[in-house]
């Protein structure tokens, strides 16, 4: 049992993550970082989201983490939703994915409830919810503001919205200069997302959200000082307010998890086909074109009943027969593929959670953006990093109206492998920095690391800030 003096000394933190995975994976991570090293943690959510990080909760505070979830009810009936739809990827409609987003706006007024009852030293929120600047300056603590993606991404949407520079152009095609970064970024208006060029409701929101930022005590970035030092500096000197690179937190949970042993070795035919593969020689992921590459490759596809099914059933007979291919329908343990020896490059649609996956494992990558800030992300491995090779996708369209218009051919394609995995200076020259890169995100989480650093900073700021406000309550109570 704690003493009172002992649990007023201890940091309680809220941390509520936004209900889609590439939001809520890394936050549902730093959740755990911060229960590992003494606060006591509470991450809101919903049951069917809970769900899926519950076990890893379980598996914490088993060791003693102070870590617990608290379930509020996803109002799916009142919004005309099945009994578990609870989350952003569930939307396979624009009216789905509307009702989605109505559902998770219906959780303000309990969660405000829920943040009084809890009475938390600090906030730890997704940017998609702004509104908590105002349930945090009730409460009269910090609140930080969380970024799902990469300190480039967020300084180049800045620029343009301040700047600009997209508007008045001959056509959507014309190539321009990003102003104000440290290295000349060109793209084309066509590349932006689709809020950006038109504005719509979306646009309005995005707003309210900078809004919030501005009015932050600071931003929680998933990312790491080796990896974008100079947009962390340019990022901080913008917006005014602190920032704290804590990542890449996928790689704090991993070393955790093989420290005990939870890296079960999957015996499995894909496993058999990688370990017969000499290192650094297959691809991993999507792509028609592989075929053509010339070279080995794991085609991770998502299994859908109707057109293109026969097709695919007589490619993976195909790469059976031929040895170069492999298929793995619907899920694959990326971790465990990225990290095997056999894998020298992986095709990513520039999710910043992916990109830190492979750099950790020291990888370079394929790019292939298709929306959101994706289309900025390509540019930082491309073109600042070094470690990307495009497939020359040229239009930024909202996920759930990705179509045909989308699609790259599959020339592009094996060209963009024959490149990475070529034995030109080039190609050498990007996987020496993408393995200098995974280097670099190993040391950073260790002790004395940067990332450590930080998370140890921000830690101990806020016991500071909360001792304050203790002191401040006993001498105005007395």
């Amino acid at each position: 049992m704690k003493t009172e003096s002992q649990s007023q000394q201890q940091l309680n933190v809220i941390f509520l993550p936004h209900l889609t995975p590439g939001h809520m994976n890394p936050m549902v991570d730093t959740a755990r970082l911060f229960a590992k090293h003494g606060a006591s943690v509470t991450i809101i959510t919903t049951k069917a989201n809970a769900l899926t990080f519950q076990k890893a909760i379980d598996s914490d505070f088993s060791e003693g983490h102070p870590i617990r979830t608290e379930v509020l009810q996803f109002p799916a009936a009142q919004v005309g939703l099945p009994d578990g739809v609870e989350n952003i990827k569930d939307g396979t409609s624009p009216e789905m994915l509307g009702k989605i987003s109505f559902g998770i706006s219906m959780l303000q007024d309990r969660t405000e409830l829920l943040l009084r009852d809890l009475r938390p030293d600090c906030i730890v929120t997704d940017m998609f919810y702004p509104w908590t600047v105002e349930s945090a300056a009730k409460l009269g603590i910090p609140r930080i503001y969380y970024y799902s993606s990469s300190y480039f991404s967020s300084c180049a949407s800045h620029s343009i919205r301040k700047h600009k520079p997209h508007e008045n152009l001959v056509s959507d095609t014309e190539v321009f200069s990003i102003p104000g970064l440290p290295h000349n970024i060109e793209i084309t208006s066509l590349q932006l997302e689709e809020w950006v060029r038109t504005r719509d409701e979306f646009t309005y929101y995005l707003d309210v959200i900078y809004e919030s930022e501005s009015r932050s005590y600071g931003t929680l970035y998933n990312s790491f000082h080796e990896l974008e030092s100079d947009y962390e500096q340019l990022y901080k000197s913008t917006m005014g307010i602190k920032a704290w690179s804590v990542g890449p937190v996928s790689a704090w949970v991993n070393k955790a998890r093989r420290e005990h042993n939870e890296d079960l070795q999957v015996d499995s035919e894909w496993l058999n086909w990688l370990n017969s593969k000499p290192e650094d020689c297959v691809l991993v992921e999507i792509a028609h074109g592989l075929e053509n590459s010339g070279h080995n490759f794991i085609w991770v596809v998502r299994r859908k009943d109707g057109d293109g099914e026969s097709f695919m059933q007589d490619f993976e007979q195909r790469m059976k027969e031929s040895k170069k291919g492999y298929i793995i329908w619907n899920w694959a343990p990326q971790l465990l593929v990225l990290d095997h020896s056999s894998t020298g490059g992986i095709v990513t649609h520039c999710g910043w959670n992916s990109i830190l996956e492979s750099l950790s494992a020291g990888l370079p990558m394929i790019t292939w953006p298709m929306f959101a800030e994706q289309f900025y992300n390509e540019k930082l491995l491309v073109d600042v990093l070094k470690v990307g090779v495009p497939v020359g996708s040229k239009v930024n369209k909202f996920w759930s109206s990705v179509g045909e218009d989308a699609l790259v051919g599959r020339e592009e394609i094996a060209k963009a492998v024959a490149l990475l995995m070529g034995r030109e200076e080039e190609s050498r020259e990007m996987r020496r920095w993408a393995r200098k890169l995974g280097d670099d995100a190993k040391k950073t989480i260790e002790e004395g690391g940067s990332s450590h650093n930080n998370l140890m900073q921000l830690i101990e700021e806020l016991k500071s800030l909360k001792a304050s406000r203790v002191l401040e309550k006993t001498q105005s109570d007395k």
